[in-house]
């Protein structure tokens, strides 16, 4: 291999836990979720490494070194002679750490030539975007049932429910904002949760439509109902999502 002088990095956050990002680069079917359809990676040292780019632009490579759930490094080059970079003419490592909001991601890629690596800076951006995605996409796979369990909380006449409810679908710094409350912690907002059932009785509330996730932060449309099931009210949650799929904070917005 040239000597590879030229590097690109790249940092992010992914709002996610480290085991379930590292899963994409020991999994070829998450692997091809990231890169697309026929994307593989064998992730033992010497495996061989394939990237199929929607436009059929295929990059071969071979994985280097691997640190489990922390690091991979693996060559990148593309099978069209004609591209800057030829097989093994480049370097990729992708160090994982833990973070307060998820997982750090540091990407460095090396490459022999200037040019080839300032070639592949808005591509890094894009992919690692698109990675991000579906990483997240896998880690909050059950955020519609956090969500439920959210308002099945807010709906809970005994205590003993509430508390059962908010702690499976909460952290418990959780926050939670509208126009009415600004709650931080369980225990406060439990105790907002008892005054609204208190001073609205036979009111409740719940989800309408599908739950909109994306790289950690969730829409959810509400109604809000009467005893006798007339709408009283709808509106919007933005919903932050914490690394482990728990709800960590959120804004509601009335319609």
């Amino acid at each position: 291999m040239t000597q590879l002088q030229h590097p690109l990095t790249r940092t992010l956050v992914i709002a996610a836990q480290r085991a379930t990002v590292f899963r994409f680069f020991t999994d070829s079917e998450r692997f091809a979720r990231w890169w697309g359809p026929g994307s593989t990676i064998d992730c033992r040292q010497g495996g061989a490494v394939r990237i199929v780019y929607p436009n059929q632009v295929v990059a071969l490579g071979k994985v280097v070194a691997i640190d489990p759930d922390r690091k991979i490094t693996f060559t990148y080059g593309y099978e069209d002679p004609q591209r800057l970079v030829p097989i093994g003419g480049s370097l990729v490592t992708v160090e994982l750490k833990d973070h307060r909001d998820g997982t750090e991601l540091r990407l460095l890629h090396e490459f022999g030539e200037a040019r080839a690596r300032d070639a592949h800076v808005a591509g890094w951006r894009f992919q690692l975007a698109l990675f991000a995605n579906a990483v997240t996409t896998d880690q909050h796979a059950g955020v519609t049932a956090m969500v439920d369990r959210w308002f099945l909380a807010w709906n809970a006449t005994d205590a003993a429910i509430r508390t059962r409810e908010l702690t499976a679908c909460t952290v418990d710094d959780v926050r939670q904002q509208d126009a009415y409350a600004n709650n931080v912690g369980r225990d406060e907002l439990l105790g907002h949760m008892a005054m609204a059932l208190l001073h609205m009785p036979g009111m409740t509330i719940a989800r309408q439509g599908e739950v909109r996730q994306c790289q950690g932060t969730a829409l959810v449309d509400w109604v809000v109902t009467d005893a006798q099931g007339t709408p009283r009210g709808k509106g919007t949650n933005v919903v932050t999502l914490a690394p482990d799929g728990k709800i960590a904070a959120v804004v509601g917005f009335w319609g």
